[in-house]
């Protein structure tokens, strides 16, 4: 395939390096996630809303400190950062989901699944941490499977109305609007 030709014939410091910069990008786009859903939270859970924020930034943090890790070659520190990063995202998406279950930004069903399935991804990469091999994997796939129907379900139907609704009228009120 292509990507294989491509492993083949590139230069494997520039294809180091390629990676690494893609995971930088990866780790500044984790933080902006968080900062995106600061607005939609905090009308609903201000602490929640600020803590899914430190989450992120977290989460990007030891993201980014393991891409560079393998540029001084040390496979090994990268791991440990990204399952670290990792099981603090799935502990901190537990506030996440329990917001948009109380907040009723999604449906509940969508927001429990979220909740399970990223309590079972910090498990997973904690076990990971502790040797126990693979275990990081096979925990994401509820996960990974709520991600992507989120994803899915935001594009198509966005957050309620009631949701919705209470941002504009948070934001209206910090600029001062009459809200009408």
């Amino acid at each position: 395939g292509v990507g294989s030709s491509i492993a083949t014939t590139a230069a494997p410091g520039a294809l180091l390096t390629a990676g690494v910069a893609l995971m930088l990008a990866n780790s500044v786009v984790v933080i902006l996630i968080g900062a995106l859903m600061l607005p939609i939270l905090r009308p609903h859970t201000r602490a929640i809303a600020i803590g899914y924020l430190g989450t992120r930034i977290f989460e990007g943090v030891f993201l980014a400190a393991g891409a560079v890790a393998l540029l001084r070659s040390s496979p090994g520190t990268n791991f440990v950062a990204y399952n670290i990063a990792m099981a603090g995202l799935g502990l901190g998406s537990l506030f996440f989901c329990a917001a948009l279950y109380r907040a009723r930004l999604v449906p509940r069903l969508l927001a429990s699944w979220g909740f399970v399935g990223y309590a079972a991804f910090a498990a997973g990469c904690l076990l990971e941490l502790a040797g126990v091999a693979g275990a990081g994997l096979v925990s994401a796939i509820p996960g990974g499977l709520f991600e992507l129907f989120f994803g899915i379900w935001l594009i198509a139907r966005g957050f309620t109305s009631a949701g919705a609704q209470d941002v504009e009228a948070e934001t209206t009120r910090h600029r001062g609007g009459s809200g009408g």
